[in-house]
Formats: C-alpha cells, sequence, structure tokens
C-alpha cells in the first residue's frame, strides 16, 4: 500500500495523519525507524549521483527496499531495528565506495590543488551542488564562451579532478556554504546552476538568474531538462556583469584517499615523531544557527600538533583559517564533498593496516562530526558499522533519537553531544 497508494493531493493531509511518522506509537521503535529512513535517503543520494555516471548496484537498491519495507514491518522489534540501522551503515559503505568509483574512473583521483576564491573580470556561471556529471557538460558547452565558470559549496571538489583542469575558464570557487547563497548569489551577478539539494528560497533580486536541473528544483525558476542543453544559461551569462569580489587569494584541497596514500610515509614518520598527535575527524555539514560557531572556535583552538581531516561543506567553517601545516602536511586535510567522507574511511582502515592494530579505535583518531541532514545520517552510521567509538556529533543531538535509542548508541558506541570547546578539546586529545 505505501508504494501504490495514488490518492488526490486534497487527501494527502488526513492520509498522512493515518501512516505518517507519529503514527507508530513506540517511541522506541519510530526512532529507529526514523534513523533508518534518513540513512536510506542518505544511500539513494549516493547512488543517484552514481547513476548518472552510469554505475549501479543492484544488491544496493534492493536493500533500499527492503530497508523501506520493514520500517513499515510491526513484526520487528528495536533489537531487529538496532541490526538494521547497523546493515544501513555497512550499505552505505558500498554505496560510498560506488561513487568514488564512479567519480574516479571518470575524472581521475583527486590531486592536492589550490582553488583560487577570488572573482574574475568576465562573465560567470555559478555551479553549485554535487553533481560532477553536469559540472563536465557545463564546462565542455561553455569552453571558448567568453564566460568563466565558478564552483559553489560543495562542488569545491571538482577543482580537485584531474579531468576538470583541462578547462582554462575553469577559474575559481565563489562564497562559502550553501546557507550564504542569498547574499552571495545576489553578488554573483550572474546565473547560477543548482544541481541538487541545498536550494534556500531566492531573492526576487536573482530569482530569474538561478536555474535548477536534474533533481533540483524551485517554483518560478527555470529548469534545464535532461537533454542538458546549457544553452540558455550560457546565453544569459553573456549579457551579465562579472562577480563582484567577496574575498582574495585560494585554499587548498584534494586530500582523497589516493592522494593521502602517496604522503603515508610521511604522515606515519609525523605520528611516531610525535609530530602528529591526533587527526580530527570534522566531516559533516555546515548551518546558520549560530551555535555551529561552535566548529569553527573548535578548529582554532586544536593544538598545533593536531590535523583535521575533512569532507562535506562543514569544511568552511575553518578552511579559510591560518592553520599552518605540520612539516610539510597541511593541518586541514579536504577529502571533497560530503561522500568523499569515504575517503576518511580508507586513510583510517590505511593507518591501521600500518601500524598492525586490531582496533580502528586504536588509531590516533577522533571524530568531531556536524550533523545537518540525511547523508551525513549514512556516514554516521557507515562509521558505527565499522565499530568505530566515542563519535562527538554536533551542534544538537537528532531529535528523532528516543532516549532509549540514545541509550544503546552511549552503550555501544560512546557517542556524545558536544558540550563546549574546551571541554571538548580535553575530552578529545
Amino acid at each position: 500500500q505505501a508504494a501504490l497508494w495514488d490518492g488526490e493531493r486534497k487527501d494527502f493531509i488526513s492520509y498522512a495523519l493515518q501512516v505518517g511518522v507519529l503514527s507508530c506509537e513506540d517511541e522506541d521503535i519510530r526512532s529507529l525507524r526514523e534513523l533508518i529512513t534518513y540513512g536510506l535517503k542518505g544511500l539513494s543520494a549516493y547512488t543517484k549521483h552514481a547513476n548518472v555516471l552510469l554505475r549501479e548496484d543492484e544488491s544496493i537498491d534492493a536493500f533500499i527496499q527492503e530497508g523501506l519495507a520493514a520500517t513499515l514491518d510491526d513484526q520487528l522489534n528495536v533489537d531487529d531495528l538496532i541490526a538494521l540501522t547497523l546493515k544501513t551503515g555497512e550499505y552505505g559503505i558500498k554505496g560510498m565506495a560506488m561513487l568514488d568509483r564512479a567519480n574516479t574512473e571518470a575524472y581521475g583521483h583527486p590531486q592536492v590543488s589550490n582553488v583560487s576564491i577570488e572573482a574574475g573580470t568576465r562573465p560567470g556561471i555559478l555551479i553549485s551542488g554535487h553533481d560532477l556529471k553536469d559540472l563536465e557538460l557545463l564546462l565542455e558547452q561553455s569552453k571558448d564562451s567568453g564566460v568563466d565558470v565558478y564552483t559553489h559549496s560543495e562542488m569545491l571538489a571538482g577543482h580537485y579532478y584531474p579531468f576538470f583542469k583541462k578547462y582554462p575558464h575553469f577559474i575559481g570557487n565563489y562564497g562559502n556554504a550553501w546557507w550564504k547563497q542569498k547574499e552571495e548569489f545576489e553578488a554573483f551577478n550572474g546565473p547560477i546552476l543548482m544541481t541538487t539539494n541545498c536550494i534556500v528560497p531566492p531573492k526576487d533580486s536573482y530569482k530569474n538568474r538561478l536555474w535548477t536541473t536534474g533533481a533540483a528544483g524551485y517554483p518560478g525558476c527555470r529548469h534545464i531538462d535532461e537533454k542538458k542543453d546549457f544553452s540558455e544559461i550560457i546565453n544569459q551569462a553573456k549579457s551579465c556583469p562579472a562577480p563582484t569580489p567577496l574575498e582574495s587569494g585560494s585554499i587548498v584541497g584534494g586530500f582523497a584517499h589516493e592522494q593521502v596514500f602517496k604522503l603515508a610515509d610521511q604522515v606515519v614518520e609525523a605520528i611516531k615523531s610525535g609530530a602528529i598527535r591526533k587527526f580530527v575527524v570534522m566531516a559533516g555539514c555546515d548551518g546558520r544557527h549560530a551555535s555551529r560557531s561552535y566548529y569553527t572556535e573548535f578548529a582554532k583552538a586544536l593544538p598545533h600538533d593536531c590535523v583535521i581531516l575533512t569532507a562535506g561543506c562543514a569544511k568552511y567553517k575553518y578552511n579559510k583559517l591560518p592553520l599552518g601545516d605540520i612539516n610539510g602536511i597541511s593541518r586541514v586535510l579536504d577529502a571533497g564533498q560530503c561522500n568523499d567522507s569515504y575517503s576518511l574511511v580508507l586513510i583510517a582502515l590505511k593507518l591501521k593496516e600500518i601500524f598492525n592494530l586490531e582496533d580502528i579505535n586504536d588509531l590516533p583518531i577522533v571524530y568531531n562530526i556536524a550533523w545537518y541532514e540525511q547523508k551525513a545520517v549514512i556516514v554516521l552510521l557507515a562509521l558505527l558499522s565499522l565499530g568505530v567509538k566515542n563519535i562527538h556529533l554536533g551542534p544538537t543531538l537528532p531529535a528523532f533519537i528516543s532516549p532509549n535509542v540514545l541509550d544503546v548508541l552511549v552503550n555501544s558506541f560512546n557517542i556524545q553531544s558536544i558540550s563546549n570547546v574546551d571541554e571538548d578539546i580535553k575530552v578529545m586529545m
């Protein structure tokens, strides 16, 4: 019935009261169903990106269906759903691995790259979201047009892939994380292409310059269909002024697994000598709430012998800070988009192998994850499925986690909420 119900729009709200989240009266069952559902949503997003690059895994698709069906199965108890939660994390790793293969086979392995954050003098198109195929098609269609292409938010990672470096009009990154887009899109002056989620309701001043494609869409904004003909947005860009400068200088990134493996000897020596005391995984999401300034202050306060491993838009809280390096190793190693948290997993597993450790938790790695939505949830579940413990999660714990389910997570994995910078650093170090 959940898959086949075809009611009229006027019946949606009344029917939702019967079958919605709160229709399950058991708080713990409801909590675990929500945790699984958010994980499956994140997994679906990653598999969708891989599908665009003609990669698929029928076992992942089958599990997504299995997991969704399980959230409607009243015969499953708390223990059953906890097991399914960890299984969701296992498939999260498979999904991120598939997307990693899709991206690297199409565009090469990311390389350490300095990315300009300055505005050029020519008209530009700003591309945001996560879909690298859209970036490829836009760059190919706009070459020799007199229009430059800039990335925004998580599309920053496009600059790390060797394939895209052949386009001279692919000149830099403009702006910051998704939540600042109202001010930054207005200042950009040219058209903006949203390829995935994270659209903030646009201001009238730039709504006619906001375009969507793929799964993204917004009422009143023009949508580019599956033919991916970007000629209209390119033509609009030609008539627009150049972007208003926001910043100067550059930022560095591209520290995905293969690049870090090349630095393995240097990293291992730094750990053995004590030059690097801890790696701090600070992957996840950014957001507008003032409480998220915690992550900026945390990065500033970290001892100078600590290195941040990051992926996702959480990086914008600290990737422009002058944190320096340790023996030539940058103190902020940005792997890329949120799905590139997979690289951070591989780096941890590689270090576990190099140091011949039995338990991944014996590594000099701590976790301070910023969550916001479903893709951060599947990353969290992936870490739990590997047995990673002592994860700090913030800025608040998900509201759908019931007290009893939280007790299970605390007792099994010692998951903790963040408190304040000084106390958390004391605990993690």
